[in-house]
C-alpha cells in the first residue's frame, strides 16, 4: 500500500547519464621572456616539475627603513624644562604683583591715617581752647517736649 502504483518515466535508471570530467592535456612550456631594459622590472619565468609555467614579476627584498639617530635630549625633558620656566616666570609675575598690592594696601592706610589725624587735631582745636577748656559756642537747653497730634510743641 505503500508503493504508488504507476512510476513516471523520468524515474526509470535506464534514463539517466552519468558524466565524467575529462583531464586537460598540460600547455606546452612557454619560452622564457628576455630582459627588457630600462625602469621596466624584468619578468621571471619557472618551469615547475610537473611542466607547467610560473611567470611573474621579480620582488626586491624589502629594504628597512634608515635608522634615525635620537637626540641627545629627549623631547619630553625639553617640554617639562620649558613648562617650568614658565611657571617660575608666572611665580614671579605673581609674587611681585603680590609685593605691589601689598604696598599699596600700606600706603593707603598711611593715608587714611594721617588724615584721620590731621581731621582729629583740627576738630581737638575746635572744641578746646589753649588752656584746655572748652570754647565758647551755641548751647543746647533740651526740655521736655509735648508732641499733640503729631506736631511738636516745645
Amino acid at each position: 500500500m505503500n508503493q504508488p502504483a504507476h512510476r513516471p518515466a523520468a524515474f526509470d535508471v535506464a534514463s539517466v547519464e552519468v558524466h565524467r570530467p575529462v583531464p586537460l592535456a598540460p600547455a606546452p612550456a612557454a619560452p622564457p621572456m628576455p630582459v627588457q631594459p630600462g625602469g621596466i622590472p624584468s619578468v621571471a619565468s619557472v618551469v615547475l616539475p610537473d611542466g607547467r609555467v610560473v611567470t611573474g614579476y621579480a620582488v626586491a627584498p624589502a629594504q628597512p627603513e634608515p635608522f634615525a639617530p635620537k637626540p641627545p635630549v629627549s623631547r619630553v625633558a625639553v617640554n617639562i624644562a620649558l613648562g617650568c620656566v614658565g611657571f617660575a616666570a608666572v611665580c614671579g609675575g605673581l609674587f611681585l604683583l603680590t609685593a605691589f598690592i601689598a604696598a599699596l594696601t600700606a600706603f593707603i592706610t598711611q593715608l587714611i591715617t594721617l588724615a584721620a589725624v590731621i581731621f582729629g587735631g583740627w576738630i581737638v582745636v575746635l572744641v578746646l581752647d589753649a588752656r584746655g577748656h572748652r570754647a565758647g559756642g551755641i548751647t543746647f537747653n533740651i526740655r521736655k517736649a509735648v508732641i499733640k497730634r503729631n506736631h511738636f510743641h516745645g
